[in-house]
């Protein structure tokens, strides 16, 4: 598997651009030919056009699926929503998962978050539904906070995927919540709530609603947080996820957007890596072009710290730059460390993509998280306006322990 290696750029892209300049001047008469090839040409480039769209929703998964990791995997929920954003926790000896629900991979009202339980990972009970009245909803996190379950989650008024604030609900049982609560401070986006003393106190990682800020805050109840320090400021800094180092150090990634998402995305989006030591108020940032590191989900498993998040094979494409509606997405395993991201291997995955929970049970990973048809290989634009699933992939621990030595 590829590390800090950037695929060359694509050339297709720039041939389809050029051919269709060229069947457009004839078409148009900017080219002076009889009407007869006139009408030839326009035919033999639709066709083409058809050919090319035919492919694109049949193309084969070409997923690098590393066969030593030995994963097993099932699809969770297949209901013909477009299933998304996951997290998993394990909750009194179960397993506890909560994803959102939509139309489509964009802003709506009828969102809903679904927390389900399961005993072994296969069948599943749903538990509740949850809302925010008017308003869309994603990207929900747990966290289990002086023994009660904690959601939070981040709402969206818009029908663009751009949340404005985060909010909280509470249960004892999983079954009956409270009514989600703002959380202040406001216009910061949660990620993955963490702590290394046993409960006593918090971390969570966030960022700034219009991107460009990542900033760590400290709480002992899970409702008032303080901010600790700035992980990165600048480079559209988004999505911040943490893990914490066996000397007592915090790792964090951040997304880099860089410049703003275009349609056709952009070519230097990447990863931040930064690590501090504590009180965690000074960090040090390395950077990762390898990939621009969307949805992570940061653990550790015998002192290795790994992420599951999307992955973009050729970034550097003409009609595929990083994040770009046209581009093919994955899951995907990393190794992660101080100064530099591996890439492991792909999990069954495609299109629109990742999200992922991680639970380690019964020696083994469990990683779920939401994909669009793992037999097809679509741009990300058709997953986004498609049904999606939830999706659990099974894996011995020794064999990605054994795999990440196996890499260097």
């Amino acid at each position: 598997m590829p590390s800090e290696t950037l695929s060359p750029s694509l050339t297709w892209g720039r041939v389809a651009v050029g051919t269709f300049l060229v069947v457009a001047l004839v078409a148009f008469r900017k080219v002076p030919v009889p009407w007869g090839v006139r009408v030839r040409v326009v035919v033999v480039a639709f066709a083409l056009i058809a050919a090319g769209l035919a492919y694109l929703w049949f193309r084969p998964n070409r997923a690098e699926i590393e066969a030593r990791l030995q994963i097993e995997h099932w699809d969770v929920v297949a209901d013909g929503r477009h299933n998304s954003n996951t997290d998993m926790i394990l909750w009194r000896g179960d397993f506890l998962l909560v994803h959102d629900a939509r139309p489509y991979h964009f802003g709506s009202p009828d969102a809903r978050l679904v927390v389900r339980r399961s005993r072994d990972g296969r069948h599943w009970e749903e538990l509740a539904r949850l809302a925010v009245r008017g308003k869309d909803i994603r990207d929900p996190k747990f966290a289990v906070i002086g023994g009660k379950l904690f959601l939070y989650a981040l709402p969206n008024s818009g029908k663009m995927a751009t949340p404005e604030g985060t909010v909280v609900a509470t249960s004892d049982d999983a079954v009956q919540w409270t009514p989600f609560e703002p959380v202040e401070p406001a216009g910061w986006l949660f990620w993955r709530p963490k702590s290394n003393d046993g409960g006593k106190t918090w971390y969570v990682p966030a960022y700034w609603h219009a991107h460009g800020k990542s900033i760590l805050l400290r709480s002992t109840d899970g409702r008032v947080w303080q901010q600790v320090s700035v992980i990165h400021e600048g480079d559209g800094s988004d999505e911040t996820d943490i893990e914490f180092l066996p000397d007592g150090r915090l790792l964090a990634t951040a997304r880099l957007e860089i410049t703003s998402d275009t349609v056709l995305g952009n070519y230097d989006g990447q990863t931040a890596i930064a690590v501090a030591a504590p009180p965690f108020t000074r960090w040090t940032t390395q950077r990762s072009r390898l990939t621009r590191l969307d949805g992570p989900n940061l653990f550790a498993l015998a002192g290795t710290t790994y992420a599951i998040a999307r992955y973009q094979p050729h970034p550097n494409g003409f009609l595929t730059r990083m994040g770009g509606i046209l581009s093919r997405k994955r899951t995907a395993l990393y190794r992660v460390e101080p100064d530099r991201l591996v890439r492991l291997s792909d999990l069954p995955s495609s299109s629109d993509t990742s999200y992922a929970g991680v639970v380690v049970r019964d020696g083994a990973l469990w990683v779920d998280y939401y994909t669009s048809r793992i037999d097809r290989d679509w741009p990300w634009l058709v997953g986004m306006l498609w049904r999606s699933e939830i999706r659990m992939a099974r894996i011995p621990l020794d064999a990605v322990e054994a795999l990440s030595k196996a890499t260097p």
